[in-house]
C-alpha cells in the first residue's frame, strides 16, 4: 500500500471512530508514523484530507453500486438490488457506516454540501431516476431519502433493537432487513 493510500485508510478509521472535530492532522501523522509536515505534503489541510478519506471509503463501495445501476433488469428489480446492496455495505463496512453516522450527527453545513456534491450526488441521482421510472408522478427526491433512511436507521438501531420486546435474531440478518425495506418501499411507491 502506498503512503497516500495508507494515510487515507488510517484517516477513515480515525474519523469514523472519533469524528472530524476530534481528529487533528497531528493525530493522523502520528498514526501513520510520519511528520505532520510530510502529511501536509500529501494534503493541504484537514478538510481536504477528510474529503479524500470519505471518497476513499465510498470508492470501496462504488463498484457494487455501479453493478446495480448497470444491471439489465426492470426498475423495480434495480431498486431491490440497490436496497440489498446498501444493506450489505452498511452491515459489513463498519468504518463507512460510522463515518456517515458521525457526519450526519455533526451536520456541518460546509461538509454536508461538499459530501452531497462530490461524493453522494451521482448515486442519489441514479436512485431518484429508478424511483421516477417506477412512479413517474411521485416525489422521487423524498422517496429516495426514505429508502436511504429506512436502510440506515434499521442498521443503526440494531444494538438497541435486540433489547426491545419481541426481538428476533433474524431482525439482524442482511436479507431480512433488505426484504422488509423492499416491502415497505414497494407498497409505498405503488
Amino acid at each position: 500500500m502506498d503512503s497516500k493510500q495508507h494515510i487515507l485508510s488510517t484517516a477513515v478509521n480515525l474519523f469514523s471512530q472519533q469524528g472530524f472535530s476530534a481528529v487533528s492532522m497531528r493525530d493522523i501523522a502520528k498514526a501513520v508514523d510520519m511528520s505532520t509536515a510530510a502529511l501536509y505534503h500529501h494534503f493541504p489541510n484537514k478538510q481536504a484530507l477528510y474529503l479524500a478519506a470519505v471518497h476513499c471509503a465510498f470508492a470501496k463501495q462504488a463498484s457494487a453500486f455501479c453493478q446495480v445501476w448497470e444491471a439489465d433488469v426492470n426498475p423495480e428489480q434495480k431498486l431491490k438490488l440497490f436496497i440489498r446492496c446498501l444493506t450489505e455495505i452498511l452491515l459489513t463496512d463498519r468504518d463507512f457506516r460510522r463515518l456517515m453516522q458521525r457526519e450526519l450527527l455533526d451536520a456541518d453545513d460546509e461538509r454536508m454540501q461538499l459530501l452531497a456534491q462530490q461524493v453522494f450526488q451521482e448515486q442519489f441521482n441514479q436512485l431518484m431516476a429508478v424511483i421516477k421510472q417506477i412512479s413517474p408522478t411521485g416525489h422521487s427526491h423524498f422517496t429516495a431519502l426514505s429508502v436511504l433512511a429506512l436502510v440506515c436507521d434499521l442498521v443503526q438501531l440494531q444494538p438497541l433493537s435486540r433489547y426491545l420486546p419481541q426481538w428476533q435474531p433474524q431482525y439482524e440478518q442482511q436479507d431480512f432487513i433488505a426484504q422488509q425495506v423492499i416491502d415497505l418501499v414497494m407498497k409505498g411507491i405503488k
